[in-house]
């Protein structure tokens, strides 16, 4: 796997690349890597003749009340499994090199509507963030298509309307979530759980199951997300929210089954210092 930290190298190989004719996927990372990372890298590599994944921790989509200093970094792990995941190119560009005039005087990429509800109202500015990097990220790279992991479905969604909106000339492949064996979503945060709390923490995927399941009964949706919200509180979470929602993030009727049955089960909640997220999508 090359490894390139320079914008003139990276073009340079994608040139080539796209010369020989190569189908180029793109797999953007904030590092700190575990199994579900690797598993995009290998749905990657199944759509493309050509992997480049990226780790750049960004500043700009972290919160006044989240300590971009502190992230998690841990480079040559990183590598490692993303060369033998089977990457080709690790693109690890610098905070200069992706804000040239500072982050704090970028130009920045908003997205209406999807980003003002869920994770857009309880971490204000976070998407604002995201679409920037993003952008910017397909602006460097020009990959033919990029994939993006469902546990973070609010993050996908905005991705897709980032790339429709501003016409980018790519594909998004929408990656399954990777769970451990009780059904807790892989995570880089899952590493700050202490020993008590790991076994607690996967609560959350059988919360979302017994949303799913009490919706698909016909029970009506705000008592629902009640019920699932005083069952995390019983565990000692501290919930955000646990919601319904259609595909779109949209909120649906409060009966189920009327038009559209495409529907997406979504926590997020605090479990110690840690905050889980999760969602599980079903028809309703």
């Amino acid at each position: 796997m090359l490894t390139v930290d320079q914008l003139d190298a990276l073009r340079s190989t994608l040139a080539s690349w796209r010369q020989a004719g190569q189908r180029i996927a793109f797999v953007p990372t904030m590092g700190n890597l575990h199994a579900g990372h690797h598993s995009l890298i290998q749905l990657a590599r199944e759509h493309a003749d050509r992997v480049v994944a990226s780790v750049f921790v960004n500043p700009t989509q972290f919160g006044p009340n989240e300590d971009f200093s502190r992230y998690p970094r841990t480079p040559e792990a990183d590598a490692e499994g993303l060369g033998a995941a089977g990457c080709d190119l690790l693109w690890l560009p610098s905070v200069e090199t992706m804000y040239p005039f500072g982050a704090q005087n970028t130009v920045q990429v908003s997205v209406p509507g999807v980003t003002e509800t869920l994770e857009g109202a309880h971490r204000p500015g976070h998407f604002d963030g995201v679409a920037t990097v993003v952008a910017r990220l397909f602006n460097q790279v020009g990959p033919d298509l990029a994939v993006f992991g469902r546990k973070d479905f609010q993050q996908l969604a905005v991705i897709r309307y980032l790339v429709r909106d501003l016409a980018f000339a790519l594909d998004i492949v929408a990656a399954p979530t990777l769970r451990e064996a009780d059904g807790l979503a892989m995570s880089s945060r899952n590493q700050y759980l202490s020993a008590d709390e790991r076994p607690r923490a996967a609560e959350i995927h059988r919360v979302l199951q017994s949303m799913r399941e009490a919706v698909q009964a016909g029970r009506e949706r705000g008592a629902v997300e009640a019920e699932a919200g005083e069952r995390l509180a019983a565990a000692g979470f501290i919930v955000d929210y646990a919601a319904i929602r259609r595909p779109d993030l949209s909120v649906p009727e409060s009966a189920p089954g009327q038009g559209d049955g495409a529907r997406v089960a979504l926590i997020a909640a605090r479990l110690g210092r840690t905050r889980l997220i999760d969602n599980l999508e079903f028809t309703a």
